[in-house]
């Protein structure tokens, strides 16, 4: 099984009409996504990639039994883009779209708050690089060819260093059961913890790479999740371990602020739960192996 998508999973993209949205709905179809069609306001009625292109969700999820969608929608009209999918019944919403304000995203965590949890839609991101199971299907920008299918998950805040991860260990013989890039931004939709748990309760997923950097507190809450209830092992690689506080380093969430926040002190935390630490963004492939070794 696949966590969060499979080629069951029915595809709508939010920005089709877009050079970049029409690009990757290109790549998603090549790579076994069942995309059903695509939503640009004003463009209904005509064809995108092939596929349909509706004004609303709702309407495109009406036509086309749709559960999930993809937002490449530019930055000031993307929470919008985000809660209509909500509204629309959509179960995974994943949001690439970067430079998203944070307090449009504090008002869609709000509005989604008014779901029920078991009807609550899962948002993946924004600015992420999106999930892909390999071999089966992907809802993202990331380039499938490196992903070797297996059974390591990958959970990251990093789209570009999960990229590195699934290379060296498709290099080593390694491949992934799911990876998940969950945003950079201070206010994301999923936290580690969360995906955590999913790979937790997938019988596909035998271990876990989790990659982390400096700023807020999410590997930390990650980490009493690992103590407290992770029988899988977990590895995990910290970016940042030469930044200054006070300094913001790339992505929007990426600031020290207070303790427990530096990638140092987060690499303590996760050892100390028993999470082995790759030491440089190049061995994590090596790391992983050596964990898996030392567990079987």
């Amino acid at each position: 099984m696949s966590i969060l998508l499979d080629r069951s999973t029915r595809v709508l993209v939010q920005g089709i009409t877009g050079r970049i949205g029409a690009f990757h709905t290109r790549d998603m179809l090549a790579n076994g996504t069942t995309v059903v069609g695509g939503v640009t306001p004003g463009k209904g009625g005509t064809e995108a990639e092939g596929l349909p292109v509706f004004d609303t969700m709702k309407e495109a999820v009406a036509a086309t039994d749709a559960n999930a969608s993809i937002i490449f929608v530019p930055p000031p009209f993307a929470a919008d883009s985000i809660m209509e999918a909500a509204d629309a019944g959509i179960r995974l919403c994943v949001a690439i779209t970067d430079g998203i304000p944070a307090q449009d995203m504090i008002r869609v965590k709000r509005y989604m708050r008014r779901y029920r949890a078991e009807n609550r839609m899962r948002l993946i991101g924004p600015n992420c690089a999106g999930v892909i199971s390999p071999g089966k299907a992907m809802m993202g920008i990331m380039p499938a060819h490196i992903y070797l299918p297996g059974h390591i998950g990958i959970v990251g805040r990093s789209g570009t260093l999960g990229y590195e991860a699934a290379a060296q260990m498709k290099e080593l013989g390694l491949g992934v059961s799911t990876s998940v890039g969950i945003g950079g931004d201070p206010i994301n939709g999923s936290s580690f913890r969360d995906i955590l748990e999913l790979f937790e309760a997938d019988p596909d997923t035998h271990a876990v790479v989790m990659i982390g950097e400096i700023g807020g507190p999410q590997e930390a809450e990650a980490a009493e999740y690992i103590r407290d209830h992770m029988t899988k092992p977990v590895i995990a690689y910290v970016a940042g371990l030469s930044a200054p506080k006070g300094r913001r380093m790339g992505h929007a969430g990426a600031i020290i602020s207070a303790f427990g926040e530096s990638a140092s002190e987060k690499v303590e935390i996760l050892r100390e739960v028993g999470v082995s630490i790759s030491p440089t963004p190049a061995a994590i492939g090596t790391t992983v192996a050596e964990t898996l070794a030392r567990a079987a």
